[in-house]
């Protein structure tokens, strides 16, 4: 028979997701617009104290991949969750900009933690048999919380002039995920189980319990895609605005690319079902870059629009294989190595897509970047087809 996927322990796994991307993305748009209104700060101001929290994801990813796969699971992602948690209040409390400048910085900390965490408990709560699809289904989650959150936000704001408000509601929201993954009940691998497993190979050395070396080929592979979306969600207001005429359009452009998103994971998951991730995999690599080619080779709004979806698309195609394969060439106590592996090439990819996106915008204008990216994209694609394909299928693990 086949093991069942829409258990109770998943559902709630699957919530608490959803209500930490939710309450993430609820602040998200607002908070420039706080930090300008309420401190008076000028625009590059703004971006050194929100740039902070990325910072403190990115390093703290790593660590969290070695907790949960050292200390038992559900207590670490539960300390992970209520700091998350918790640090909402201090926004409230936060009087002074430098105040906020710190709680904004250590909250990225907890953040980073809590998604490794959390996806970890995932694939702990999915019966073996569904774990792909299930991964893939997972991920809607934070997609329907993108798609719905920032505007919820705006919305909430536009008619109560309050970002008190607003951060009660963060609180809130973040602490209804934290009851969540309260009850959820699974068989963590016991921690003496860990250290004899950790033991017995000593070809593991310490690198290997911060990131996942067999993966190391699938990580780069990823940062060439982070790096596209780095650009893209950075630069796209902007260069919508001064090259294609477009004001306005960057909240429907995100709907649009949440709509591919979730309609690509769900028609996917026939083929992450049937193990055939390097396919999903390649189908999301060429869509994206249809999108990216599409986005900058067509300036206009049937373009600018059609690139959401296909990059949508391809990026709900590319996450839950990638994801998938990154696990299936890890042992089960190095699961959470693997997540925070994933993440953090993502990371590492957004940061130099900042920083990529900024020289080439500065010195050679917008088209040259997003031009760079479809190039980059295309050669992601080319990696993967070339090299990242075999390069998994000879170090895959049977469950």
């Amino acid at each position: 028979m086949k093991e069942r996927l829409w258990n109770s322990n998943y559902c709630k796994v699957m919530a608490a997701n959803f209500t930490l991307f939710f309450a993430f993305y609820l602040l998200t748009p607002l908070l420039p617009l706080y930090l300008s209104e309420n401190f008076g700060v000028t625009k590059d101001v703004i971006g050194m104290v929100l740039s902070g929290y990325t910072l403190t994801a990115l390093i703290s990813r790593p660590i969290s991949g070695y907790l949960v796969d050292t200390f038992p699971r559900k207590k670490v992602l539960l300390w992970c969750f209520f700091f998350f948690f918790i640090f909402f209040a201090g926004y409230l409390a936060a009087s002074t900009l430098l105040l906020f400048t710190i709680v904004r910085t250590l909250h990225g900390a907890p953040f980073g933690s809590v998604t490794v965490a959390n996806s970890t408990a995932a694939i702990d709560v999915l019966p073996s048999s569904r774990r792909n699809e299930g991964i893939g289904y997972y991920g809607m989650s934070n997609n329907l919380a993108m798609a719905v959150a920032p505007s919820a936000g705006i919305f909430i704001y536009k008619y109560t002039d309050s970002f008190e408000l607003i951060f009660w509601l963060a609180l809130v929201i973040a602490l209804a995920g934290l009851i969540t993954d309260s009850t959820i009940k699974y068989n963590t691998p016991q921690k003496t189980s860990l250290k004899k497993e950790t033991k017995a190979d000593s070809k593991h050395d310490l690198l290997d319990r911060f990131f996942l070396t067999r993966g190391w080929l699938i990580a780069v592979n990823m940062t060439f895609f982070g790096l596209c979306f780095g650009v893209l969600s950075n630069y796209l207001a902007i260069y919508g605005k001064e090259v294609m005429g477009i004001t306005g359009g960057t909240g429907t452009y995100f709907m649009l690319l949440s709509v591919g998103l979730i309609v690509s994971r769900l028609q996917g998951t026939k083929a992450l079902r049937q193990g055939r991730l390097t396919h999903n995999a390649a189908e999301g690599t060429i869509l994206s870059t249809i999108g990216y080619l599409l986005f900058v080779a067509c300036p206009n709004e049937w373009g600018y629009y059609g690139s959401a979806l296909f990059i949508g698309l391809g990026n709900g195609h590319i996450w839950p294989a990638f994801q998938n394969m990154v696990i299936s060439i890890a042992r089960h106590n190095q699961r959470g190595t693997a997540n925070s592996t994933l993440l953090v090439s993502w990371d590492v990819g957004m940061g130099l897509g900042v920083l990529v996106g900024g020289f080439v915008s500065e010195h050679f204008g917008y088209a040259a970047a997003f031009w760079t990216i479809a190039v980059a994209q295309a050669c992601g694609t080319l990696l993967f087809i070339i090299a990242t394909k075999e390069f998994f299928n000879k170090r895959k693990l049977e469950n």
